[in-house]
């Protein structure tokens, strides 16, 4: 993915906890702010990642949707860098599903098709799973390129980075939600001219020793 030898060390931020996280299907929603609990583990990542050291943050790029924003401008504080936004990063569009009770899409017959086949799935008047992924390695790529040798933080939500990480081990997309992307959780992935590196997925811990085994 990579165009340069110098290898690119992306943390992919999700953002934190918001008032209906686990209770409603936002997608691209507008209007959806940090909760109390969500500022806070937005401050801690920022000082989780402003405490990794010799890894330097030369970039910090945001979705526009306003719980990305918020998360990224806290560690943006922590780490002195202003915030780019960046449509790529933004949340899967999921059309008329937007702002649904997830409690009421469960009973819908076409949401085994989501947990199950989510590459054939299109949400209604929406994005498919499969544009979606291709939209954020896409984006990724482009940012990988433009920050050869760095470390840069890339604040986006949980599915885009889930099916990131998929297409980065090279896992099928219907197994993309096996993987666990919570609030304000770390994934770190380094591209390098040999193909990306997953160096930790979900991170809610310690980011200084971040390196290739």
């Amino acid at each position: 993915m990579a165009s340069s030898h110098r290898p690119c060390l992306i943390l992919l931020v999700r953002h934190g906890q918001t008032p209906t996280t686990g209770i409603e299907l936002y997608g691209r929603k507008p209007g959806i702010h940090l909760s109390e609990i969500g500022a806070d583990q937005a401050r801690k990542v920022g000082a989780r990642i402003a405490a990794m050291g010799a890894k330097r943050i030369t970039a910090i790029y945001s979705s526009p949707l306003e719980r990305t924003k918020e998360t990224a401008r806290a560690i943006s504080k922590e780490v002195g860098i202003k915030v780019k936004q960046d449509r790529g990063l933004l949340e899967l569009d999921v059309g008329d599903w937007t702002g649904r009770k997830l409690s009421q899409l469960r009973k819908l017959n076409t949401w085994s098709a989501v947990q199950k086949y989510p590459s054939g799935f299109r949400f209604p008047n929406g994005e498919s799973f499969v544009e979606m992924q291709t939209r954020m390695s896409d984006t990724v790529a482009r940012l990988v390129t433009n920050h050869p040798g760095e470390t840069i933080v890339a604040v986006s939500h949980a599915d885009p980075i889930r099916a990131l990480v998929a297409h980065s081990m090279g896992t099928h997309l219907d197994l993309f939600q096996r993987t666990v992307v919570s609030p304000c959780s770390v994934t770190a992935i380094l591209y390098t001219s040999g193909g990306p590196v997953v160096l930790s997925v979900n991170n809610t811990g310690e980011l200084s020793d971040l390196s290739p085994a």
